[in-house]
C-alpha cells in the first residue's frame, strides 16, 4: 500500500474511533438527563467539566447547604469538660472501674491496674430556650444554644491520633482517601472563579495528620485542599519572581496550557485537565488572595466581635501552640466568613492540639478562650449576613477523652486525660441542621453511649445530604471498586434536619 494510503486510511480509523466514542458520550448524557440522573446543565457541558473540574455541577437533589466550615480541633476535647457534664463522675473521683468494664478495652497510655476515675472542676449551666449545657469555658459559645445541634453519641473505632483523623475526614484509616471537602468539591464543583473551592486554615502545633487530612486521593487533584496563610503571602510561591511581568506569565501560561491541552487530547486524563485548571486558578489568585487576608475593609466591631487583636492570656500551656495563637484563630474565623462570601465550597479550620494528657485545666481553659470567641462570632457574623441558613458550621474532632485520669507511668497525681473513641461529642449548626437540641446520651460516667448512638458515617450521610446528595450513589470507580465516603455504611440522621 501506498504510505499516502496507509497514512489516510489510519487517519480515517482514529476519526471512526473517536467519533465513535463522541456519539456515544452525547447518547449517555441525553439517556441520563433523560432519566433525571444528571442535569441538562451537566449533560450538555461535559467536556467543558473536563476541562474545568470544578464547574458547577447540580446534586441529586435540592440541597439545603452550599458551604462549609469544618472547625477541627485536633487532639480530642474533653467533653465532660466542655459539653457533658457528669454529677456522679465526681462524686466517684478517685475510684477505679469494675475490671469488667476495661478487660477488652485498649488505650493509649493509660494503665489499667491503677487507673482511677476523675471528676471534672468546671461549672456547667443550661443555656438558650433549648436547655443545652455548656461549660464555664465556652460563655460565647453557649449564647449560640439554639442554634447549634449537640452530638454527645458519636463513636469510633479507632484510638490513635491519625487512624481516627482519616475515619473523621475520609470515612476509612486508611491512606489515599478523599476527603469530605474534596467529595462535596468532586460532587458540586465550586461557584468561586478566583479562589479555590477546598480552602485549609491552620493554627498552633500543626495536626498530626499533615496533609492527610486535605488530600484529594484518588480523586483528581483538583479536589484537594490548598493551604492557606493569615498573613503574608497566602499561598506560598503565588508571586511572580521579581522582574517578571503579568504579561510574559500569561504568555508562558498559554503556551502550557497548548502543551498540556495537546496531551490531554491525546491521552483524556483528567490530572491533566485538573494541571490546566490550576495553573490558571493560581494566575487569578495572584489578585483575589491577597485581597481576601486583607482585613481592612472589616469594621473595627467586627474584628472586635472575633477578637481579632487580642493577646494571648498569661495562661500555662504548651499545647495549643507557640505566641500569637489567640490572634491567628480569630483570624482564621473571619477568613472562613470572607471566602464561604466569596463561593468557597469547603473551609476547614484546623487547630492542634487538644490532646491533653496532662495539665488539662490549664491546657483546656487556654484553648477554649481562644476558640470560644471567634466561633461564636462566626456564628453571628454568618447569621446577620444571612449565610447561617446555607452554611454548615461543624465543631469536632477524631474522638473525645476518657472519664479516667491518666496514669502514665504510674504515676498517681493524674491531671489529664487519655483517648476516649467509645463516645464523645460533636457540634453542628445551619445548612438545614435544626438548632436547640442534643442528641444521644451517655451513662452517668461518659464511659458509653446509653440512647441513640452515632458513627461517624452517620454524621457523614447526613452532612453529604444537606448537600443534596444521597450518599450511596456520590461515587467514583476506582480499581475496579465504586468508592463513597460513607464506604459500606451510613445513615442520614433524620432527627437532626
Amino acid at each position: 500500500m501506498h504510505p499516502v494510503e496507509h497514512q489516510l486510511l489510519q487517519k480515517r480509523r482514529e476519526f471512526l474511533a473517536t467519533g465513535a466514542n463522541g456519539i456515544g458520550a452525547l447518547a449517555l448524557g441525553a439517556l441520563l438527563t433523560e432519566q433525571g440522573l444528571i442535569s441538562s446543565s451537566t449533560a450538555l457541558g461535559a467536556e467543558e467539566v473536563m476541562q474545568d473540574p470544578l464547574a458547577p455541577r447540580a446534586p441529586h437533589f435540592p440541597a439545603k447547604a452550599k458551604n462549609c466550615i469544618f472547625i477541627f480541633m485536633e487532639g480530642g476535647p474533653s467533653q465532660m469538660d466542655l459539653f457533658d457534664p457528669k454529677p456522679k463522675l465526681n462524686e466517684l473521683n478517685g475510684q477505679p472501674l469494675p475490671e469488667s468494664m476495661t478487660k477488652n478495652v485498649r488505650f493509649a497510655f493509660i494503665r489499667k491496674e491503677t487507673a482511677r476515675l476523675m471528676g471534672s472542676p468546671r461549672k456547667f449551666a443550661k443555656h438558650g430556650q433549648c436547655g443545652m449545657d455548656f461549660s464555664d469555658l465556652l460563655p460565647h459559645m453557649a449564647k449560640h444554644a439554639d442554634d447549634w445541634l449537640m452530638i454527645r453519641s458519636l463513636h469510633t473505632d479507632q484510638f490513635n491520633h491519625h487512624p481516627g483523623q482519616l475515619v473523621l475526614h475520609c470515612g476509612r484509616a486508611q491512606f489515599g482517601l478523599p476527603t469530605v471537602g474534596s467529595w462535596l468539591n468532586y460532587g458540586l464543583g465550586s461557584t468561586s472563579r478566583n479562589l479555590p473551592g477546598y480552602v485549609v486554615l491552620s493554627a498552633g502545633r500543626g495536626t498530626s495528620g499533615g496533609a492527610s487530612l486535605w488530600q484529594s486521593g484518588f480523586l483528581p487533584s483538583s479536589y484537594a485542599g490548598v493551604l492557606f496563610r493569615n498573613q503574608g503571602e497566602p499561598v506560598l510561591n503565588l508571586k511572580n519572581p521579581p522582574g517578571i511581568p503579568m504579561s510574559l506569565q500569561r504568555k508562558g501560561l498559554d503556551t502550557l496550557m497548548e502543551l498540556n491541552q495537546s496531551r490531554y487530547e491525546h491521552l483524556r486524563d483528567p490530572e491533566i485537565a485538573s494541571r490546566i485548571s490550576a495553573y490558571e486558578l493560581a494566575f487569578r489568585m495572584q489578585a483575589s488572595a491577597p485581597e481576601l487576608i486583607d482585613l481592612k475593609d472589616e469594621s473595627a466591631a467586627t474584628r472586635a466581635m472575633y477578637g481579632v487583636d487580642r493577646a494571648d492570656p498569661p495562661i500555662k500551656a504548651s499545647r495549643g501552640g507557640g505566641p500569637g495563637q489567640y490572634k491567628a484563630f480569630a483570624t482564621n474565623c473571619l477568613l472562613a466568613r470572607r471566602l464561604v462570601e466569596r463561593g468557597v465550597r469547603f473551609v476547614s479550620i484546623m487547630h492542634a492540639s487538644w490532646d491533653h494528657h496532662s495539665n488539662l485545666n490549664d491546657e483546656l481553659a487556654y484553648n477554649a478562650g481562644m476558640a470560644d470567641q471567634p466561633i461564636a462570632a462566626l456564628l453571628t457574623d454568618l447569621k446577620q449576613r444571612g449565610l447561617l441558613e446555607d452554611t454548615m458550621v461543624v465543631f469536632g474532632s477524631e474522638f473525645g477523652r476518657t472519664p479516667l485520669g491518666e496514669n502514665r507511668g504510674g504515676n498517681p497525681n493524674a491531671t489529664g486525660r487519655d483517648h476516649h473513641p467509645f463516645a464523645f461529642t460533636m457540634l453542628a449548626a445551619g445548612g438545614g441542621i435544626k438548632g436547640g437540641q442534643i442528641f444521644g446520651e451517655t451513662d452517668e460516667i461518659g464511659w458509653s453511649i446509653v440512647r441513640d448512638p452515632v458513627d461517624l458515617h452517620d454524621f457523614h450521610a447526613t452532612l453529604l445530604n444537606q448537600f443534596g446528595f444521597d450518599h450511596l450513589r456520590l461515587t467514583h470507580r476506582f480499581q475496579g471498586r465504586d468508592f463513597r465516603l460513607t464506604d459500606v455504611a451510613g445513615r442520614v440522621m433524620k432527627e437532626w434536619i
